[in-house]
Order: C-alpha cells, then sequence, then structure tokens
C-alpha cells in the first residue's frame, strides 16, 4: 500500500497570511489533492506542526484548515494520522495539551499521536514518534529501544541534518538512537536532507527566504517496499531578481504576479530606467525589496514570529541578511555565542 506523507504545514503561518494561505491552496487545489485522487491514495501521515502558532489559532486560519483541507479529506474518504510536533504542542514540557486534538475532534477520520505509539499501516508496523521533551524522553526513548518497527516516524530533532540553507544543525539528539530502525522519517526541519538512513522529507511550500531554491512537496511511502519518493510542489512565492541596467521594456513580470520579491542591484547607470524597472514590478509584486549594497539590512524589516525560538530568529536573521561572509560560520558563532549567555543565567 502507498501513503502520503506531509509535514510542517503551519496552517496559520505568517499571522494568518492571506497571501500564504492563497499560496498554501494553490499546492493543495493543484497538486496534493490531485495526485491523491489520481492514485487512490487513502492514509495520509502528518509528521507534525500542522498549525503554526502553539499558543493560539485565529478563527479565519481554524476555518481556512477545515474548509480546504480537512473537509475535502473526509470527503474523500481518507484517514489522517497525525503526530504532535513542537509547533501544536501548547506546554514545552508536554505533549498533553496539543492543537490537533483539540482543534481536529470533530473528524472521525483524523487520529492524533500526543505519546510514541506503534501502529499497523497495511501489514507494516511503524512506531510515531510525537515532539520529544522532558515529559515523555525517558518513555520514549525505551520504546524507541525496544521497538521491532523497521520504520519510524516522528517529529524529531536530532544534530548533522539541514535545518535549512546554510545551516547544519549541531544540537539535538543523535541519530544513532535510532540505529535500529531500516528507515526513519521525520518532520521538524523545513529542508530535506537525509543520511541514507533517516530522511526528514521537508515541508511542502516556501514560507521564508531562506527557502528560496530548495524543493519542497510531500513524499509516497510503499509500506511493502520500505521505498519513497518525493512529489515536489512547483510553485514558488519568493523571487531574487537581479539588476544589471536590465531594459524594463523587455523585461517579462508575468512570473511575479503576487509573489514576494527581492531586488538585488548589481549595477544601475541609469536611476530613471532602474526606476521604471521597479515600478513595473512593483505594479504585479505582493512585496518587494531594494537591495542596493550589501549591508546587513535595516533591523526593522526583519519581522520575529511568535512559533520561532531564539536561534531559529537568528539563523533566519543571518540567512536573510546580504552579507559577504560565510553564513554558516557565522550562523555558528553566533549559536555558540547564545548557548554560553544561557549558561551565565
Amino acid at each position: 500500500m502507498k501513503i502520503a506523507i506531509i509535514t510542517d504545514q503551519h496552517f496559520g503561518a505568517r499571522k494568518n497570511s492571506k497571501l500564504f494561505h492563497d499560496y498554501f491552496l494553490k499546492f493543495y487545489n493543484d497538486v496534493f489533492f490531485p495526485y491523491l485522487e489520481e492514485h487512490g491514495i487513502t492514509t495520509i501521515v502528518d509528521m507534525g506542526d500542522t498549525f503554526d502558532s502553539r499558543k493560539g489559532i485565529d478563527f479565519s486560519a481554524l476555518a481556512w484548515a477545515k474548509d480546504n483541507y480537512y473537509d475535502r479529506l473526509k470527503d474523500m474518504g481518507i484517514h489522517v494520522h497525525t503526530i504532535v510536533g513542537n509547533h501544536t504542542a501548547y506546554y514545552k514540557n508536554t505533549n498533553e495539551v496539543n492543537a490537533v486534538d483539540l482543534l481536529l475532534r470533530e473528524y472521525d477520520n483524523v487520529t492524533v499521536y500526543s505519546e510514541s505509539t506503534e501502529v499497523k499501516l497495511d501489514k507494516l508496523n511503524v512506531l510515531f514518534i510525537p515532539w520529544i521533551n522532558k515529559e515523555n524522553e525517558e518513555t520514549t526513548f525505551k520504546l524507541i529501544k525496544g521497538s521491532v518497527c523497521k520504520v519510524a516516524m516522528g517529529h524529531l530533532e536530532l544534530n548533522g541534518f539541514r535545518a535549512h540553507r546554510g545551516c547544519i544543525m549541531d544540537h539535538g539528539h543523535p541519530g544513532e538512537l535510532y540505529s535500529e530502525f531500516t528507515k526513519v522519517f521525520s518532520g521538524h526541519y523545513h529542508t530535506r536532507s537525509d543520511d541514507g538512513r533517516i530522511y526528514y522529507l521537508g515541508n511542502p511550500y516556501e514560507m521564508f527566504w531562506n527557502d528560496v531554491g530548495d524543493r519542497r512537496g510531500f513524499s509516497i511511502f510503499d509500506t511493502e517496499t520500505l521505498e519513497h519518493f518525493h512529489v515536489d510542489n512547483p510553485y514558488r512565492l519568493f523571487y531574487n531578481i537581479y539588476y544589471e541596467d536590465t531594459p524594463h521594456q523587455l523585461f517579462d513580470v508575468s512570473e511575479y504576479v503576487n509573489k514576494i520579491i527581492k531586488v538585488i542591484v548589481r549595477k544601475k547607470t541609469d536611476t530613471k530606467a532602474f526606476e521604471k524597472f521597479i515600478d513595473k514590478v512593483t505594479d504585479v509584486a505582493a512585496d518587494i525589496k531594494i537591495v542596493e549594497n550589501f549591508d546587513i539590512q535595516d533591523p526593522e524589516e526583519f519581522e520575529v514570529f511568535e512559533s520561532e525560538d531564539t536561534i531559529s530568529i537568528l539563523n533566519r536573521y543571518i540567512e536573510e541578511a546580504e552579507i559577504q561572509l560565510d553564513k554558516s560560520r557565522v550562523q555558528n558563532i553566533m549559536r555558540q555565542t547564545y548557548q554560553e549567555a544561557c549558561e551565565l543565567i
């Protein structure tokens, strides 16, 4: 049996932005749902962070998720196995109170897992592992060690994997904890990364500037062969445009309608021609930012989101900054400085 795996959907993201939800919906309507229908997929594993904010939900975001996602899956007769992630657990030290359990009880086709559980998918036993915290860490590791399942699926924070472009995580649990499994699939990190046995499958769509250029989408897993493959999302939201005295008359802006644009100026010899170019892009773009030098951008332009932890904020700030430095080295220095500061408190 083939099942679909999707993770880190973050409904309600970016302060419940209509622009982002419209972008999400294009993926679901044009890619995700048609694939499920065409290939007769009846089971989905959602590996966590279904909703964006662990503290609450905007009513319009909840209505959007129900109208455009959960109601449709129910009508299609698809069962959804939903694993609690760190964004859907209200407290940081327990998964007991979580968004997916509280918000989705009306759906009899949705099963929520807030504790590690062995689940049979077709004829295959799979260990589901929700977000590991202080309360469940000991029991979770005991279950992992004693499990005879060949496959695990969860929302894991493991070191040595790519969190996003230019950032390899150097903290978290070691991957060796899962050495007895044939395959491990995980959410949490939004970009695809693997070591040949542990696979971070990545989220379905771009959400930040550091997502530009990464392949996004969902995955299909065969419970008989244990093979999997990705189904890519062809749609983008963030674009870099490099201006080099580019003639505005010849520049095609059709690709940039309702997109978030960063115009990076490499050569500008005619100010009026440049302004006409910017006007043409501005007329179609949802948002535009102009970078005319390589200084760190104005901090006032950088938006901090409630759902991000400090390290994620620092990493994203550095990634979005236009600087002529090795960003991974800068991120490592900032991470070490932050950890040392925490130890002094």
